[in-house]
């Protein structure tokens, strides 16, 4: 019998991958709703403060951020379904890879159209256009 080699990393497949992800997007969302509040509660101090940072915010960059925050929103929403979906449903694990594939698939189609549009709202808004 083989013996396991100590102190390596799992090198798992679809499902650590997508473990990976939704634990990452979880955070990433939680620090954006942190920032979110806090920015938000700055107007009760300071209005000026706030139109301020408000105004820092309208830069591509900030765009760019904007799209991978709705990206992070839809996977770690999808991939909760599916979690669920495991959890709850008597075939879930056999379907669990189908079902990870599936969510990709949605993200992705919903993701394009809403990249288009953020980022053609944000061109528009940068040369001053309707």
């Amino acid at each position: 019998m083989a013996k396991a080699a100590v102190g390596t990393l799992y090198r798992g497949k679809d499902g650590m991958w997508s473990w990976v992800a939704h634990r990452i997007t979880g955070v990433l969302v939680f620090f954006f709703l942190l920032v979110h509040v806090l920015d938000t509660a700055l107007v009760r101090v300071s209005p000026e403060a706030y139109n301020t940072t408000i105004e820092t915010y309208m830069n591509p960059v900030v765009g760019l951020m904007e799209i991978g925050l709705v990206g992070a929103v839809l996977y770690h929403a999808l991939n909760g379904i599916r979690i669920i979906l495991i959890d709850f449903w008597s075939k879930g694990p056999k379907y669990q890879a189908t079902m990870l594939r599936t969510i990709v698939v949605i993200w992705v189609l919903l993701m394009i159209p809403t990249a288009v549009t953020m980022l053609t709202r944000s061109i528009q808004h940068m040369t001053g256009g309707a």
